[in-house]
Order: C-alpha cells, then structure tokens, then sequence
C-alpha cells in the first residue's frame, strides 16, 4: 500500500505526529493508501516555507518568468495525465469518461488560463491637474496578497484546487493546500510536477488532514496566512469566517446551493430533459451547482417526469474504466447514509418516489461501495426539508408551476443563491427571467457550460465573492495606486 505524504517546501514530508488515515475507494471499499494527517506543526511549516518563497525567488521572479512556468506546470499535469486521472478515478469512483473530458483536462488549463490573464490584464490610470498647473498620473499596480490558503473539495478534486491556485500563483502568491481528506492523491502528485518543471520550494505546499481539530482548522487560524479561499457546505463556510476575522483576514467563498431548474411550456422538451438528467445526476450528484428542485410547467408536466424517470433509469452503473459507466458511486459510504436519510425523509414527508429511493445491487465485488440509486420525487409541498435543505446526492423533486411569475418566486424561495437553469424557446422570456433569478450563475437552455473569463460564485448563503476571469485577480491580488507628482 502506498503513502500519501504532505508536500512542504518542494519535499513529501509523513506525519510529524505519526497519525495517518485511510483513503478509501468509493467504487468498492477497499483501502487504496495510507494518508498522512497533519495539524499545527506541519501547517506551521508550510506557512513558513511559503512565506519564505514569498521573500525569496519566487517573490523576485518577473511575471514573464513566472507564466512560463505556469504553463509548464499545465504542460507537466498532462504528460503525466493517465497517472492523474486514475488518481482522480480511484479517489472518488467516478467514470473515466467525466474525468478524462472535465477533471483533468480542466485542472491543467487552469494555470494556463490565469497564467495568460495576468500577463494580459490591463491596470487603469489616470491624468490629473494639479494647482500649480504641472499635472499629476495616478495608475494602478496588482501586489500579491501572501499566502493564500486553500481548502478544496472532493467532488472535482483536481479540478477545483487549480481553480484556485492557479489564479493565486499567477498573482504572484504563495500555498497552503489543504485538499479533502477523501480525495488526497491529486494534490500530492501536482507537487511532483512543480518540482519537475522547476516551481521554487516553498511555493505550493500540501497539507492533508481533516478539519477541526487538524489541518483545516489550523490553517484558518495560522496568523502567518493571509487570506483563505474554500469551496464547501455553508456550514463549514461560516466556521471558517469567525477564524478569519481575527486578524482581519479576507475569504473567498463558493458554498452549498439548493439550485433550480425551470421549464416552461415552450421549452425543447428533448433538450430540457438531456440538461435536466446531467443537473441532477452528473457525478452521482455531487455538483455544487446541481439541480435537486425542478420547477415545470403543468401542460408538461406529465411528460416531463415520465421522460426523465426513463433517463434515470437508463444511467449505468459500475467500475469506473468500463466505457459504457456513466454512472459513479457517492464519495463514500457515510456521505450515503446522509443522503438515503434524506431519501427516508421525503417518503415520511409524503413524497411519491417516481424512481430510485434506495441503495442498488452492484455484486459482490462492489458491494461494500457507496453505491445508491437515481431518485426522483414529486409531491411534496414547498416546506418540505426535502425540497429546501442541500442534499448534494443524486436526487431531485418535480413540482407542476402555473405561469412565469410563480415559477420564478419558487426557483427564488431558498435561502441559497448559487446557480439557476431554465429552458425556454423565447428570446424574450430568456432575457425577461434571467435577471429576476437570484443566483450567481444563470444558464438558458443549457447547464455546466463554462467561459473561465466569467465570474463564478454565488449570492445569499451560497458564497462571497467571485471566482473566473479578471474577477478572480480581485481576490487573489491587492491593487495599489501610484500618484506621481509632474
């Protein structure tokens, strides 16, 4: 069995403590590596060695040198990119086929992406009379902000991470990565790429762990980290914030959403049920911008539901290589147990199960997996847990809507605000809706389709700030203005 070691200052590094944890494969059980679980001393290390980059060659690097290295760091994740998506495969049970078009390929391109942003990005500047009549010019220059903390998630492991360090390491900061404790094999080998393609130590350091009373909590509290960015539930969100208020520390938020879709009677019935199928079932679910509330107007109702239980029950299931998968278990098996509660809930709230509710039968090879089945609902009335809590499972419920009005005052009845979808052959009802929905991200007539120049975040309980583009550099950088007497 293999160990997964922290990443600090260019080396692996065990467990200074000798605490080590199993990284378990969803698809079956198994134990696939020994982890290592870092707390104060390990993020103390990390901290440090980033801030001494920070001081040091990489601090020095000019921005042409350092996005040249960035795109090495991309060129570096796909020459070795079998090795990372059986990683990611492995982690987290999901079908080759959605890691090797999105995960991997993705987690690459964001060094590139932001590596060539920053290069290209224009500051704003300003000519100004003076008194005396000489003139002044203010313009503007981009700083890193330090050491940026980075906690990820496990549903886009890769994906999600270079979300972030890319923009963070393009500005010109230094890391502290701290990825889910169900998915470690990603970061650590990133690590070895930048060691290979030259990165200086200290700049991109990984510390495993879990979160209170480990490596998540200690990086949140370390003085030495300047900001935090953290794509999770709500919950841990706002944990995270109170230990960043001392010290005045910044946050960048993506949290939970409770996302809705829309059809309305004009809809592309084959387009709004291929769309709908991906929003609620792509990756077991487990998509922060997934759909689990699904709003239809009345006339379609009827053929809508039916139409998607048969897509439902046409996913397959099984080991992640096999070309036909489409279908991967949950990340684990208490993520399951958390899920088919919720599956329990809607049956004791009253809900008719149109498909799924329960846990399937995959043979004795994967019988210990974190397997569960497609579900959907409907019936349920709008103060449902069911319908208003964050399941983050393969699930959705389906309830009829009269006229445009009250499909958008229900899409908008959640204390969330990440992402929205609705289907429409209207031009005008396209352009009439989209502003009236609460959320960060609004698709029409599509979902999960993605320009990295635009922002991405969410509203209300769903997150602060923005991630994507120049929107992005916001956070990841400190703008300064420089006035210069004439």
């Amino acid at each position: 069995m293999k160990d997964i070691k922290h990443f600090i200052n260019g080396s692996p590094v065990g467990s200074l403590e000798s605490r080590w944890f199993d990284d378990i494969n969803p698809a079956n059980g198994e134990v696939i590596a020994r982890v290592a679980e870092g707390g104060e001393a390990e993020i103390d290390q990390a901290v440090s060695a980033a801030r001494a980059a920070l001081a040091g060659e990489w601090g020095r690097m000019p921005v042409a040198r350092r996005m040249e290295l960035l795109h090495k760091v991309a060129d570096g994740i796909n020459a070795r990119f079998e090795e990372f998506l059986q990683a990611e495969c492995l982690d987290t049970g999901k079908p080759r086929s959605m890691a090797s078009h999105i995960d991997i390929p993705r987690g690459a391109a964001n060094f590139k992406i932001f590596a060539d942003l920053v290069k290209n990005v224009p500051t704003e500047s300003f000519a100004m009379d003076t008194p005396d009549g000489t003139g002044a010019l203010n313009y503007a220059i981009r700083r890193p902000k330090g050491v940026i903390g980075v906690i990820s998630p496990w549903n886009l492991p890769l994906l999600l991470m270079t979300w972030k360090v890319g923009p963070a390491l393009a500005c010109g900061n230094t890391v502290v990565v701290k990825p889910s404790e169900e998915t470690p094999h990603t970061a650590a080998l990133l690590g070895e790429v930048m060691n290979e393609v030259g990165i200086p130590k200290g700049v991109y350091n990984v510390v495993h762990g879990f979160g209170p009373g480990s490596a998540g909590e200690a990086l949140t509290r370390h003085p030495g980290v300047d900001a935090i960015t953290f794509t999770g539930e709500t919950r841990t969100g706002t944990a995270i914030m109170k230990a960043c208020a001392d010290g005045i520390r910044d946050v960048s938020f993506e949290l939970g959403g409770k996302n809705a879709a829309i059809v309305f009677e004009d809809a592309d019935m084959d387009k709004a049920i291929e769309g709908t199928l991906r929003s609620a079932f792509a990756n077991c679910g487990q998509v922060c911008f997934g759909t689990e509330r699904v709003y239809v107007h009345r006339s379609r109702f009827d053929e809508f539901v039916e139409r998607l239980r048969q897509g439902a029950e046409g996913l397959r299931m099984g080991w992640y290589d096999d070309p036909e998968v489409n279908f991967g278990p949950l990340i684990s098996r208490q993520h399951r147990e958390k899920v088919l509660g919720y599956y329990r809930k809607a049956e004791e709230e009253g809900a008719t199960v149109i498909t799924g509710g329960g846990v399937p039968y995959m043979g004795d090879a994967m019988a210990s997996g974190a397997w569960i089945q497609p579900t959907i609902w409907t019936g349920l009335p709008d103060d449902s847990v069911v319908v208003n809590e964050e399941i983050f499972g393969p699930c959705c419920h389906v309830r009829p809507f009269d006229d445009e009005d009250e499909a958008i005052r229900l899409a908008n009845d959640t204390p969330y605000g990440l992402a929205a979808t609705f289907w429409t052959e209207s031009l005008g009802r396209a352009h009439r809706v989209a502003p009236r929905l609460e959320v960060g991200l609004i698709w029409v007539n599509s979902w999960f389709l993605r320009d990295l120049r635009t922002a991405f975040g969410g509203s209300k309980q769903s997150g602060i700030g923005r991630e994507g583009g120049v929107h992005g550099l916001e956070f990841y950088s400190e703008l300064s203005n420089v006035c210069v007497k004439l």
